[in-house]
């Protein structure tokens, strides 16, 4: 939710431009140097591989009620991107599950109702 006049700043593509026409002040950020210390450029590749992971490994069939438990997935994969030990991946993987609590089936389909 953004307040309408609100200064909306993304990179360069040009369907942003239809911003304007909502109410919004659109300011592109030309994202070449990254020491300049604006975090947009690291917000944008994590966006871009969200939609990328959602839409290539979901098909985009994502439920609003379990969307917690598909960005603890992502940001679980993020965090490991960069890994060279598929091995270890997996080791950690299990690691947490065996660390967890287990969550009923029922549990899953209500936490969107409370």
């Amino acid at each position: 939710m953004v307040e309408p006049g609100s200064t909306i700043r993304t990179d360069g593509w040009d369907g942003y431009n239809l911003l304007t026409r909502h109410g919004y002040v659109h300011a592109p950020v030309a994202h070449i140097h990254a020491e300049s210390g604006d975090a947009t450029p690291m917000t944008h590749r994590v966006a871009s591989l969200l939609k990328r992971w959602w839409l290539g490994t979901h098909q985009g069939a994502i439920s609003p009620e379990h969307l917690p438990y598909y960005l603890d997935e992502f940001t679980f994969r993020f965090n490991r991107r960069t890994s060279r030990s598929r091995g270890k991946l997996f080791y950690r993987l299990v690691e947490q599950a065996l660390q967890t609590d287990p969550v009923t089936a029922q549990s899953l389909t209500t936490i969107g109702r409370r």
